[in-house]
């Protein structure tokens, strides 16, 4: 009797796939420090040119909208062209408005100028189907997770900017160091990356082919889950340092490191995500990382409050309020969420759209940029609308909260059960999605 043929195992990824690994996250990382630059310059910035909250958050947040609105493009034409020669060009257009922000002196010329810097955190949806497609599917997830970790760009930039001005004594030094960095990295990346020409997707593809995807209401589910961790992401990274200066009186110093906590573990910690995806598939992993969100989002919404009890014996005074422990003890946590949850919706992505990864992850990425435009803008419009500084945390409950339900209605309950064992490969069989209208 004869055997039946064993599966075909999958390819192994080459030297060159490690090669294109390294490089990509490399340069994404110094993409995305640059990208969160205004995070630091921003409070010099509010200063010098007497911004209130709103104003701060507009500045801050600049460089994201066109981070933003670039992905979509950019990920097309990855998909196109290939992602070598679209990131290395990404990289390259972006070094003179970097440089030309240290001669800025006006709010209007910050804007314009962050307009053109925002190019640098467009190369997400550059390197994320570049990255996947030099690995097997059932490694995706983790080379996706490994290449995100470049989000802990926003960490360095808040340990490079603040020891840049204090030793130079002004914040323009900062623009041009980082002009300079881009440079290299972008030689860099060009040296020691690859091209497959196998990668593309065909010439004879339209765009609008390519597009037509997008009206899957998946990919509106996962740009929404997407907004909150990595829109989430991006918005507290931007607005974090200066609420560390405003809530507890910190000196910029101080106020980017203890930022950084959040920032490092939710950009470091994204290939940890990958894994967890790969392992147990991108529904279980996300719905954890929204429930320990929220749970960290409602501690943190709470404002430094006064009570008083009319006791038996008389008033009794109680304040009741986030310290500057507690409250990084929580954003740590919430950076970890982040990290994972990042990783984990591309792993929806990764399995469900294999010949559009650039099409879809652009849309994705957009609708997360956007997020973290806006963001900031709103933080700063409901603390100059309230005076309470804890509303940022509020508004990120309400989002977390929209994204849990979305989960919740998405998927039929009688599928859940159906996930108790795992494959012997040991990763677990992904949950297919339904809504209850089907």
């Amino acid at each position: 009797m004869k055997a039946a043929p064993s599966p075909q195992a999958e390819p192994v990824p080459d030297s060159r796939a490690w090669r294109v690994l390294t490089s990509s996250t490399f340069a994404f990382t110094i993409c995305f420090a640059v990208w969160m630059m205004f995070a630091i310059l921003g409070i010099p910035l509010k200063k010098q040119l007497h911004l209130t909250d709103t104003e701060f958050g507009l500045i801050a947040a600049m460089p994201v909208l066109t981070g933003s609105l670039a992905r979509v493009p950019l990920g097309i034409w990855t998909d196109r062209y290939g992602g070598r020669i679209v990131f290395f060009i990404t990289m390259l257009a972006t070094i003179v408005p970097i440089w030309l922000v240290s001669y800025a002196t006006q709010l209007w010329q910050f804007l314009v100028l962050g307009l053109f810097v925002g190019f640098a955190g467009a190369s997400f949806s550059v390197g994320t189907p570049y990255v996947a497609r030099w690995f097997p599917k059932s490694r995706q997830g983790f080379a996706m997770g490994v290449f995100g970790a470049g989000n802990s760009g926003a960490a360095l930039n808040k340990f490079v900017a603040p020891v840049l001005i204090v030793a130079a004594g002004t914040w323009t030094i900062v623009p041009k160091v980082y002009a300079v960095a881009m440079l290299v990295t972008a030689l860099l990346f060009w040296v020691f990356s690859a091209s497959n020409p196998a990668h593309r997707v065909s010439g004879s593809t339209s765009v609008a082919a390519q597009m037509r995807v997008l009206a899957d209401p998946r990919v509106m589910r996962y740009a929404q889950y997407y907004s909150v961790v990595f829109g989430g992401y991006v918005g507290l990274s931007l607005w974090m340092p200066q609420y560390y200066v405003n809530q507890y009186g910190f000196g910029i110093e101080q106020a980017a490191f203890l930022a950084a906590c959040f920032s490092l573990p939710g950009g470091v910690l994204r290939a940890l995500g990958g894994w967890l995806s790969d392992r147990y598939g991108a529904y279980r992993t996300t719905w954890a990382v929204m429930w320990v969100a929220l749970a960290c989002f409602f501690l943190l919404s709470y404002p430094p409050t006064d009570f008083t009890i009319h006791g038996a014996h008389g008033p009794l005074g109680l304040h009741i309020s986030t310290g500057p422990v507690f409250y990084t003890v929580l954003m740590f946590i919430v950076g970890i969420a982040m990290a994972v949850g990042k990783a984990s919706v591309f792993k929806f992505i990764g399995d469900d759209y294999t010949d559009n990864i650039g099409a879809v992850s652009g849309v994705v990425g957009l609708a997360g940029g956007l997020a973290g435009f806006i963001l900031p803008i709103l933080f700063g419009f409901l603390v100059d609308l309230t005076g309470v500084r804890t509303t940022c945390f509020m508004l990120m409950f309400g989002a977390t909260v929209v994204s849990l339900l979305f989960m919740h209605v998405s998927f039929r309950p009688e599928a859940l059960a159906k996930l108790t064992s795992k494959t012997r490969h040991g990763v677990a069989p992904e949950l297919k999605e339904t809504t209850y209208s089907e």
